[in-house]
């Protein structure tokens, strides 16, 4: 993708958002931000680039914003983003999830805008068995939080067929780590991905961590996933800008290297230094034994591929942000 080029963000103070913020002004576009900050942090947003706060239930707004183009395209983040929760609560998955980004999808195609990038998911998949995950297996969603991203990926394909809104729904296995020059990092509120709990269970600043389930058919029994460098997965979304301009597209966006629970406990203690502290729980409901993505489309089709493929390299700059930013951006209720 080359020239300068403008476009929407929503959810860009959030954690994926705010790192693919950075990458789209890093090589000279205009972004504007759109983020409510419930769970993204203001700091999160690079100097240079706009912010609007507000949320897409707003369809006033949303349609101001919009009407203030052209854009050269959409970059949509803004969601509800824990499984577990989505358990607790599917209906509220399904109307933040599906029902906001069938309005932004229609604003879009309103508003004239040609091209559209959604931040889609591996929960999609309920995949046990040894085989890498490509874009033809079958999509059985474990959780409502995964069943609302097919919604919208559903939702985009029609929306190409009968309006020519290209698309590209991009597949993220575990996004992880913190941008290498320092800039950004990973702050939830409260914390729920593995790296970080890790990370501050061995700098003492949680209580031991809970390992959840030892008993899945995986060699160490523990769940295994593919930690994907949240640097080259904002790098996988200018790809995708890039090959969307006369069709639609569908990429998982991984590194095709799973890593297990406790082999990421392990790696925070080459890492740091230090001993994590950790004690078994029961399993999550919703939690596939093994995700590890086969992204080999994302990389013949676009050229893309991941600068961070060692664990302990993606742990080390995680491990070192949240070690100079002890209070994470410091305000808000947190980040995506």
């Amino acid at each position: 993708m080359t020239g300068r080029s403008r476009f929407l963000v929503t959810g860009g103070a959030g954690y994926v958002g705010s790192h693919v913020v950075a990458a789209l002004r890093d090589v000279g576009h205009d972004v504007l931000v759109f983020d409510n900050l419930r769970t993204g942090h203001r700091e999160a947003v690079p100097d240079g680039v706009t912010f609007v706060e507000g949320d897409l239930a707003d369809r006033a707004m949303v349609d101001t914003i919009l009407a203030s183009g052209p854009w050269d395209g959409v970059l949509h983040f803004a969601a509800l983003s824990l499984v577990g929760e989505s358990m607790q609560h599917p209906l509220r998955y399904m109307e933040a999830n599906a029902g906001l980004g069938f309005t932004l999808i229609d604003a879009c195609i309103r508003h004239g805008v040609k091209r559209f990038v959604f931040s889609s998911t591996a929960a999609l998949f309920g995949q046990t068995d040894d085989a890498l995950i490509t874009e033809a297996t079958p999509i059985i969603p474990g959780s409502p939080y995964g069943e609302s991203k097919h919604m919208v990926e559903r939702a985009l394909l029609w929306a190409d067929r009968i309006h020519g809104l290209r698309s590209a729904c991009l597949r993220y296995f575990n996004a992880a780590g913190a941008d290498p020059d320092g800039r950004l990092g990973e702050d939830h509120r409260p914390e729920t991905h593995l790296i970080p709990l890790v990370i501050d269970a061995a700098l003492g600043r949680r209580a031991a961590l809970h390992l959840f389930g030892d008993d899945y058919p995986t060699p160490d029994g523990t769940c295994i996933r593919d930690y994907i460098h949240v640097t080259d997965l904002a790098h996988a979304h200018l790809a995708a800008l890039g090959a969307i301009h006369d069709r639609s597209v569908v990429y998982n966006v991984g590194t095709g290297r799973g890593h297990s629970n406790m082999e990421v406990i392990r790696s925070v203690e080459r890492v740091s230094g230090r001993v994590v502290p950790w004690h078994l729980a029961p399993r999550r409901p919703g939690d596939p034994a093994r995700l590890v993505a086969g992204a080999e489309r994302l990389r013949q089709e676009t050229g893309w591929t991941p600068r961070f493929v060692e664990l302990d390299a993606i742990v080390e700059t995680a491990y070192r942000w949240r070690l100079e930013h002890p209070h994470g951006y410091g305000s808000g209720d947190g980040g995506q």
